[in-house]
């Protein structure tokens, strides 16, 4: 019955994630949260709320900087006027109008995709009593 309990409460480290959709910052806290709660009882805990939290520093610094490469692109069209017509293939116009807007959005959208897939991966299989190792992570906790 205990691992039952430790899968369980692994299983709701990752799934915490999902605060962030309530809160700003609330996937990084809620899982950094239970980790600190849970981590002395036992190591399979620890181990999965450190991929937890990592995993979500990491993403959110990855979407803070495409987010954070965004925003040139918002202003000069904002000065400029935004023209959705602009479909410049040659990079005469640095973010290249309707493109590059679309461009940035889209990889936002597939970076968050990614993320939720990920998410819900990791909670599967800490509710199966298996480690799991997110791709593309950085090891801020080790």
């Amino acid at each position: 019955m205990q691992h039952n309990k430790q899968n369980t409460n692994a299983f709701l480290i990752h799934i915490s994630a999902f605060a962030g959709y309530l809160f700003p910052l609330g996937s990084i806290i809620t899982p950094l949260i239970l980790w600190q709660t849970l981590k002395e009882r036992s190591t399979f805990l620890d181990d999965h709320g450190k991929e937890a939290v990592n995993f979500n520093i990491s993403f959110g610094l990855y979407i803070f900087i495409v987010s954070a490469s965004f925003i040139p692109f918002f202003f000069r069209n904002v000065m400029h006027g935004f023209n959705g017509i602009d479909i410049d293939f040659g990079g005469h116009h640095g973010y290249g109008g309707l493109f590059g807007f679309l461009g940035f959005a889209s990889l936002a959208g597939l970076i968050s995709i990614i993320k939720i897939a990920l998410i819900i991966i990791a909670a599967m299989n800490a509710n199966k009593g298996e480690r799991y190792h997110y791709p593309f992570t950085i090891k801020f906790i080790k």
